[in-house]
């Protein structure tokens, strides 16, 4: 079972996220950004858009990942969804769907590595993200 849910933040905002493997964390974590910024995607576009991210920790590449999403939602007014990821060491890629934001209702200023920590618990994994707004 994977999903997202947010969590109670006192400045910032944070979402707790879960899925059987790492590749399916990724894609919950950016499912539950776009859902917390109130993103309400159009059509998609034909094609699909690859993002690729380096770090050195599995913490990093989801950082890192997040904040590619967001540079592109935020140069281009673009919704990402990732439908497939690939993980090998120090790097993250992901084929994503496009679609244009129809509406935001807010934005994130960065994702933050506060308290990040990808934990495996009973053959799943999870963690807490926190972002700047």
């Amino acid at each position: 079972m994977s999903g997202f849910e947010e969590l109670d933040h006192t400045a910032d905002w944070a979402l707790r996220v879960w899925a059987h493997d790492l590749e399916g964390l990724f894609i919950q974590a950016a499912a539950g950004m776009f859902a917390l910024m109130g993103v309400r995607p159009g059509e998609p576009l034909s094609g699909s858009r690859q993002i690729e991210a380096d770090g050195p920790d599995d913490e990093s590449l989801l950082v890192d990942f997040l904040a590619e999403l967001l540079l592109v939602n935020e140069a281009e007014q673009l919704a990402l969804a990732p439908t497939a990821v690939s993980l090998r060491p120090g790097r993250v890629s992901a084929v994503c769907t496009v679609a244009p934001v129809l509406e935001q209702e807010k934005e994130i200023k960065a994702v933050t590595y506060h308290g990040l920590e990808v934990l495996q618990r009973d053959g799943n994994f999870e963690t807490v993200i926190v972002f700047d707004v």
